[in-house]
């Protein structure tokens, strides 16, 4: 029997409609966001990429972001720590994670003028490795009371209480806390129950099933696309599933490069995640997405992106390109979506139910993108129409200055919805006018 070579493969792969090599570049001309995005063609743009970013201003006074047409917005809380993702627990308080990204050792020149941005744009330091409990006891919209809650836990991310533990995911280790209701401090040192390998893309976030067994623990890739080989990869770039009565883990979608918010769709019953997709291959190429995550699912990272678009700067295992699934919703390039809310329908006025975003913003195209929080509605299961603005001018006109940055969202007690800003390190409540 006469073997087929991998090449002979991919061109029959190619052949059947199976294997896309790029997409048209029309698509330049049209918005890489919804269903049917027209994705421009990719432009490599070699060893030294665009890089741009916004030095990280903060908000002055009673400056604040502009909320949508029947919406308004109010702090909080302020004076935070790099604040990055917020669990609300029963009793309506909120829990804050207060992290950032570590300063590593540059190896490259690229590497190093990615770190100097990173750092004026307030994205890297020294992380302040703690869990904070905020408290709203009058109920009038803004948190009086703040608690040290949980300290000294690796860039704590991922927040999830199950029963009467509280489980947080760090970068590198699932952590689990007893959980006290109205407690304001946990003191007892946490049990581990998975390793995780920090470094790279750093968050882990979590979020539990609704019969409460199971957590899904995301991990972002360590590099942009596998650039030290798929071995340093492995358990990465995907979502974990952690059965709590048994202690095991499986993988339980992969492909996936930079899965950051997770939250379940409420009408079929699905997981959810937003993803910032690779750099390196032009402004909207290739977008981030918003997807729901099939059980053993792959999505195409590193070997190809979109429609199973080649990314022919890496070495390809033309099988997992056939194998991988189509993301559901285009969210633009590079506009870093990390948060993710599901929103029931009447939370906010004149906003379907649907998913709202935040996004944190891009870092190397050659004009600035996301820097807001976004609206995706929902209909059958499935989002619909292109994203609504619902908090906007993060950055300054000439996109010189960030004022703040958006990152995590939550659904608070009293149906609220709250965004985490760690460059303006505030908490933002949005509610009807």
């Amino acid at each position: 029997m006469t073997e087929t070579s991998p090449f002979a493969q991919f061109i029959a792969l190619v052949g059947k409609g199976i294997v896309a090599i790029r997409h048209s570049g029309d698509g330049a001309r049209a918005p890489v966001y919804g269903t049917e995005p027209l994705i421009p063609e990719a432009k490599p743009q070699g060893k030294i990429p665009t890089l741009k970013m916004p030095t990280a201003k903060g908000w002055e006074g009673e400056h604040k972001p502009t909320a949508a047409a029947g919406l308004k917005v109010n702090a909080f809380a302020r004076g935070l720590a790099h604040p990055r993702n917020m669990y609300v627990l029963p009793n309506g308080d909120v829990l804050v994670a207060e992290s950032m990204g570590e300063r590593g050792s540059p190896r490259t020149f690229f590497d190093h003028a990615m770190t100097a941005t990173m750092r004026r744009a307030g994205a890297s330091g020294n992380s302040p490795n703690r869990v904070t409990l905020l408290r709203d006891a009058d109920g009038d919209g803004v948190a009086e009371e703040r608690h040290a809650y949980i300290e000294n836990v690796r860039q704590p991310f991922g927040i999830a209480l199950v029963g009467d533990t509280l489980y947080v995911g760090a970068s590198d280790a699932l952590l689990a806390y007893p959980y006290e209701p109205g407690a304001t401090r946990i003191t007892k040192a946490p049990r581990k129950l998975m390793d995780l390998k920090p470094g790279g893309h750093w968050t882990r976030n979590l979020i539990a099933s609704k019969d409460g067994t199971k957590l899904y623990v995301a991990v972002g890739s360590l590099t942009n696309i596998a650039d030290q080989g798929m071995a340093v990869e492995e358990n990465r770039a995907c979502i974990h599933e952690y059965d709590l009565s048994s202690g095991q883990s499986r993988i339980f979608a992969g492909g996936l490069r930079n899965p950051v918010g997770m939250a379940w769709e409420p009408e079929d019953g699905k997981l959810w995640t937003v993803v910032n997709e690779r750099d390196g291959l032009g402004d909207e190429t290739p977008p981030d997405y918003l997807t729901s995550v099939v059980d053993g699912g792959f999505y195409g990272w590193p070997y190809c992106y979109w429609d199973r678009v080649v990314d022919d700067r890496v070495p390809q295992d033309f099988s997992k390109v056939a194998s991988a699934l189509q993301p559901d919703y285009a969210l633009g390039g590079h506009t870093a979506s990390l948060g993710l809310c599901w929103l029931p329908e009447g939370t906010l006025p004149g906003f379907p139910a649907g998913m709202a975003i935040g996004q944190h913003g891009s870092w190397n195209r050659s004009k600035l993108s996301g820097y807001k929080l976004v609206f995706v509605a929902f209909e059958q299961g499935k989002p619909v129409g292109m994203p609504r603005d619902m908090l906007t001018d993060f950055l300054s006109p000439d996109e010189k200055y960030s004022y703040g940055r958006p990152v995590g969202v939550a659904l608070a007690a009293d149906g609220a919805v709250l965004l985490a800003d760690d460059v303006g390190d505030i908490i933002w409540r949005v509610t009807g006018a």
